[in-house]
């Protein structure tokens, strides 16, 4: 199935019109996401386990297998997950109804066809409760039109934080996803230590959470959705927060902080629907870091860009 391109730049992704198909692809995500991080040397932070955002989807860019290269490619125009080696095979998995086992069982067999043995740890990671993906045949539901909008919403938001991040010279994270979420993130470091991180995440190892968070960081991403809040919507928190973060004054207006969560959380909708969905989102980049760089006492002369270059 090919999506035509549409002009809503910034689609609209109400959470109860694709639950099911979120659920569904946020565990497919992790299958391919899980494939990367077993055939990828750890990077700091879990660098090595993301996902990208491309033209037409998502890739987890090239993964090494012995002396061979391959990718795998998530395709939401065309609804294909396509699996390329270096050697010039390809093979792809349609992106339709069907279950986590069934879509576990394929990519694993289309690997096998292509020589490229690969073992994951067969359970989802950060979700309580979590089915193997060989026996998950509760989650099949796949929406194409949703999984496009999820898609292009992700090439917008990646467009404005690859601006965002360009404004920071010091230690920085790619604008990547982590399918543990899912979500788009970037991460600016102050270059301190900091405090022992508690842990705590469902299914996933405290020693990978405090390694991630080993730094002080001001973290910004796009959640579609869940994690407590019941809509798509942009966050941004600090690790450790300073003192008087939680009350410092963010834009723009409609821009929160979460007592729960402990973030600054924007609606989706209040950038999709102004008049300037990226000086939106770009005013509630710069004033959550400021709060967090102000308040933390960031050496910010040394870590940022002259705005006036």
């Amino acid at each position: 199935m090919l999506n035509t391109p549409s002009p809503d730049v910034w689609p609209s992704l109400a959470v109860e019109a694709w639950r099911d198909t979120c659920a569904t692809l946020h565990l497919w995500l992790q299958i391919v996401g899980k494939i990367r991080l077993v055939q990828t040397p750890w990077i700091n932070h879990s660098w090595h386990v993301t996902l990208y955002v491309t033209s037409t989807g998502l890739t987890t860019s090239p993964i090494s297998h012995g002396d061979r290269t391959f990718q795998i490619d998530f395709d939401f125009i065309r609804h294909r997950l396509i699996i390329q080696s270096n050697d010039g095979r390809s093979v792809s998995v349609a992106l339709e109804p069907q279950t986590v086992a069934a879509f576990y069982a394929r990519v694993m067999k289309e690997l096998d066809a292509l020589g490229l043995h690969v073992k994951i740890h067969g359970k989802p990671s950060e979700i309580a409760e979590a089915i193997p993906f060989a026996q998950d045949t509760v989650h099949r539901a796949y929406d194409p039109e949703y999984a496009n909008r999820f898609w292009r919403i992700l090439l917008q938001a990646h467009r404005v934080f690859t601006a965002f991040r360009a404004r920071f010279i010091g230690k920085c994270s790619p604008v990547h996803v982590f399918w543990g979420g899912p979500d788009l993130a970037v991460t600016r470091f102050s270059g301190r230590t900091a405090p022992l991180h508690p842990g705590g995440i469902p299914n996933l190892p405290d020693w990978v959470t405090r390694e991630a968070y080993s730094h002080e960081v001001s973290s910004a991403g796009f959640w579609p959705g869940g994690w407590g809040v019941a809509y798509p919507a942009f966050y941004s928190y600090a690790y450790p927060a300073p003192e008087g973060y939680a009350s410092a004054a963010v834009k723009p207006a409609e821009a929160f902080y979460s007592t729960e969560l402990r973030e600054f959380i924007l609606p989706y909708d209040v950038v999709r629907q102004s008049t300037s969905p990226d000086e939106t989102l770009l005013m509630f980049l710069q004033t959550t870091y400021d709060a967090a760089a102000n308040l933390g006492k960031w050496d910010r002369r040394a870590l940022e860009r002259d705005r006036n270059e």
